[in-house]
């Protein structure tokens, strides 16, 4: 035991979900409740669990059951129950399976779209970080591990090239956007290709990449029960340089990530740029993911754990602070002064109250709330966007009260949000002379199109899952029903176009991997929701800030 920090010593025989029962106050000293975890989705139908989580039962989601497959049937699993499988999954799985990509025989990703009629592939035929995380958690849910413990090593091999962007050498820590394999038929060799954010669009490197691969690594490891790839000395280095990265200290007031534009999901200048919420949920989410893969048997690993512990704390109290946007937390903006100096100041940011649009005073219901989309000096960016909310949501970054309140939000404004294909990425549009300035008169971006208030089904496993974890799988189930409408006829588009989402988008890519991905982990988790351990993370008792500003109260 440590003088400084109580750690508790994890062994290499211990299980992954005993590795997630010790949490951030013990971490810190601090005495921990002893409050009583009910184990759920293993013995509990989802009728039960959704009345328990109704109810108030949010830390009901941890537990995952290794080596349990999918009820579906698929090539790798014949097990049928009383959940019937659309016409779709088989059709899903076939198109996923053709999307595999093999180095030296081995299955190590899956790339972006297989839609042959194309003109043009771009980049389309790489094996892209975020993109293959759905493809991967269907393959775990389906029980076929390998091909995502081959991805995880082969990316984890890449993060160690040398990195470079013209003259600038990248931190080591950075992970690729995506790579490529190149078969030669004639010396019968493979080779990898990465790019790093040197031949991406914009050049931006991908900030959400390494968050995403320590997220994918506690779900394989969850999903397995195998502790053997997590306590590897290069996975455990691999996750170390990531964090480096991320904790290291400089200018910042703040303990959220500054980014550039085009860092993550939305890889176009969209605005942005500064602290946005998808960047800080996924960061929250992989700090706690690695806080329970890291070992702590020297020095630097119970100084890296310290530092994430004190981080963590920050930025939860940060982002439920003042990201947070209800209808009386809208109010209070709207009543701000401005100018104010001193630590007592109430707008901290010094956000003008002329600053707030008009289209949030319509959109902000009495019941509900979401974390917006930035928040820096003198600027708040109201936008809603769907990752960042739905993984604040799974990774408890959100407290209940205000997961149950994003809920109310998508409830009340599902023509908004959902409209006829799920989800909207970002909500509203920007348009006209806004759109000129923000995207740098974007042809991609045009208004309800692509990143600018397009729809995307790849998001359908996310809010799945947010939806199983707050007790409201019938929200999940009614916008699945809406993309089984239409995915299919439509050839799995990557995103649809429009105010409701209805028509496919003017350069969607047919056959997009994710689409048929995001499709899958969703209706496997809804049958089966012992799934959702994989990717959800229960809340931290001691980590609850006390929030002096309103919190959205739901019936």
């Amino acid at each position: 035991m440590d003088g400084h920090i109580g750690l508790k010593k994890i062994g290499s025989h211990a299980s992954i979900s005993e590795i997630d029962d010790f949490d951030l106050s013990r971490l810190l000293d601090k005495p921990r409740l002893n409050i009583e975890r009910q184990r759920s989705f293993d013995e509990r139908s989802l009728s039960e669990l959704s009345i328990g989580l109704a109810r108030g039962g949010m830390d009901n989601y941890d537990t995952y059951s290794p080596g349990v497959r999918s009820g579906f049937d698929t090539p790798a699993s014949s097990t049928r129950n009383s959940f019937e499988p659309h016409p779709m999954v088989a059709d899903a799985w076939e198109s996923l399976r053709k999307s595999l990509v093999h180095f030296r025989g081995q299955p190590v990703g899956t790339i972006a779209a297989v839609d042959h009629q194309a003109e043009e592939v771009l980049n389309y035929d790489q094996v892209f970080v975020r993109d293959f995380v759905p493809s991967a958690l269907a393959f775990l849910m389906n029980g076929e591990p390998d091909i995502v413990k081959n991805f995880l090593l082969k990316t984890l091999h890449l993060q160690g090239w040398e990195k470079r962007v013209d003259r600038f050498k990248l931190g080591e820590g950075v992970m690729p956007a995506s790579f490529k394999v190149l078969h030669d038929p004639v010396r019968k060799t493979d080779t990898l290709i990465a790019d790093f954010g040197e031949s991406a669009i914009g050049r931006v490197a991908p900030v959400d990449s390494g968050f995403w691969w320590i997220i994918l690594l506690r779900a394989y490891t969850k999903s397995t029960g195998d502790l053997s790839l997590a306590e590897s000395p290069d996975c455990q280095k691999g996750m170390k340089l990531i964090l480096t990265l991320c904790l290291s200290e400089g200018f910042d007031t703040f303990p959220t990530l500054l980014c550039a534009d085009g860092c993550c999901m939305i890889d176009r200048r969209m605005g942005i740029y500064g602290y946005p919420i998808e960047i800080q949920a996924l960061f929250f989410m992989a700090l706690r993911c690695a806080l329970s893969m890291l070992k702590q048997d020297d020095a630097e690993g119970k100084e890296c754990v310290e530092r994430i512990v004190k981080r963590l704390h920050a930025l939860s109290y940060h982002m439920r602070s003042y990201f947070w946007l209800d209808f009386q937390q809208l109010n209070d903006i709207y009543r701000y002064k401005t100018e104010e100096y001193s630590h007592t100041a109430v707008n901290k940011f010094n956000v003008i109250p002329d600053s707030i649009p008009e289209w949030v005073f319509d959109f902000m219901p009495t019941r509900g709330g979401y974390f917006i989309g930035n928040v820096s000096p003198a600027r708040m960016d109201f936008r809603w966007f769907a990752l960042g909310n739905c993984v604040a949501i799974l990774s408890s970054l959100a407290t209940p009260e205000q997961s149950m309140a994003i809920m109310d939000l998508i409830e009340a404004r599902w023509d908004e949000l959902v409209g006829e294909m799920p989800l909207k990425i970002s909500y509203p549009a920007i348009e006209s002379h806004e759109w000129r300035i923000v995207t740098g008169c974007d042809p991609k971006n045009t208004r309800w199109s692509y990143h600018n208030g397009g729809s995307w089904p790849v998001l359908l496993w996310l809010v799945t899952a947010a939806c199983i974890k707050t007790g409201r799988p019938q929200i999940a189930r009614r916008a699945i029903e809406l993309a089984e409408s239409r995915l299919l006829k439509d050839g799995w588009p990557e995103y649809y176009d429009g105010k409701l989402g209805r028509y496919i988008g003017k350069q969607a890519r047919k056959y997009q991997t994710w689409s048929i991905a995001g499709y899958l982990v969703a209706k496997m988790m809804l049958e089966d929701p012992s799934h959702l351990g994989m990717i959800s993370l229960e809340e931290d008792k001691q980590m609850k800030p006390v929030i002096k500003r309103s919190s959205s109260w739901t019936c």
